[in-house]
């Protein structure tokens, strides 16, 4: 099979897309040849059967010029792929639909997102796939939809034997949102510092929006208020091969999103051997009573202190491995397009 894949970035180091790199390398093993299309082209490592071509955000391009490029590339590369693949940019879709439907090349769209705009429900008439990571994670009703599971490369996120530390390590990773609810997270600490539990919370992410940025100065302030700067760290955007060893050097994960959408981060740390805690609904049949929380502060300190001696359940790594590892969901996914 002979794809194109349009997607937002190709950069290994991207803190938010840096992952896509790795399904790039995937999906390179179950095809001829791959054209990629992205927005912006960083620092990548990938086959020679991959071609990256830029919109050319990178290098300040405006946006005619990157509708123009479009257009350019998906004609000039007509012949070299059969196939399309649009990576959570409905409007990709919208935008080269018509052309691809005249040339005969099928679309498949993968969307996890709880967000329902225009360009969606446009896109949805015009691909004939579309993929997600769970039912939550795409709230427009379609007969197009397949749940496919994430892709988790579990032989990255892996558990590793690490000594026994004297601080309690609490991590948390994702961007810094109300969405993601860290500020309750800093009420969960002052709570467990109070008393003789020794514990530190980090935070691996950052604030993305100018809503992110005001809600992150207002988590500043309360980890001052409660005199807590020595128990909580802001670690901030890091590259995704990075985050592996927070993963693997802590002793909890804590996740409060409020999106409903199955979190990728909860998944890489639960391969990870991290015993979890959450409270996002779309872990409430798959987790165990006690990985499972509410936003209430009291429980949430409870649920964490009747963790506190408890190894993770390899169960958790197991489901892992079963339902949204990598290399099966790339197989998947070609396999499904390649058919369409």
């Amino acid at each position: 099979m002979k794809l194109l894949i349009v997607t937002q970035k190709v950069d290994v180091d991207d803190p938010i897309l840096g992952f896509f790199h790795r399904w790039i390398q995937e999906f390179a093993k179950h095809c001829e040849s791959i054209v990629v299309i992205c927005l912006y082209e960083g620092k990548h490592n990938l086959p020679d059967k991959v071609k990256v071509l830029s919109l050319g955000k990178e290098s300040g391009q405006s946006r005619l010029k990157y509708i123009l490029n479009f257009y350019k590339y998906i004609w000039s590369e007509r012949k070299n792929y059969e196939r399309v693949f649009v990576h959570m940019n409905p409007v990709y879709a919208v935008l080269g639909g018509i052309f691809w439907r005249l040339a005969g090349k099928k679309i498949s769209l993968w969307y996890t997102h709880k967000h329902v705009d225009l360009k969606l429900r446009m896109a949805e008439k015009i691909v004939c796939t579309i993929f997600s990571a769970s039912r939550e994670s795409f709230r427009l009703k379609s007969d197009k939809l397949r749940i496919m599971g994430h892709g988790i490369d579990t032989d990255i996120f892996k558990p590793i034997e690490v000594p026994k530390r004297s601080t309690y390590t609490i991590l948390s990773v994702g961007r810094i949102s109300s969405a993601k609810n860290q500020s309750i997270m800093i009420d969960v600490m002052n709570i467990l510092n109070k008393g003789s539990f020794n514990a530190q919370l980090l935070i691996v992410g950052d604030a993305i929006t100018n809503d992110d940025i005001e809600y992150k100065k207002g988590i500043i302030e309360k980890i001052k208020l409660f005199n807590l700067s020595n128990n909580i760290k802001l670690v901030g955007s890091i590259k995704p091969s990075d985050t592996i060893s927070y993963y693997q050097n802590s002793d909890l994960f804590i996740n409060l999103s409020s999106t409903g959408s199955l979190d990728k981060a909860i998944l890489e740390a639960m391969s990870s051997g991290l015993n979890v805690i959450t409270s996002n609904e779309a872990f409430k049949d798959i987790l165990p009573v006690e990985n499972f929380t509410t936003n209430n502060i009291d429980d949430i300190s409870n649920k964490i202190k009747n963790l506190i001696n408890k190894k993770a359940d390899p169960k958790l790594r197991d489901y892992i491995v079963e339902n949204h590892q990598l290399k099966f969901l790339i197989e998947k996914l070609c396999v499904t397009i390649e058919n369409i």
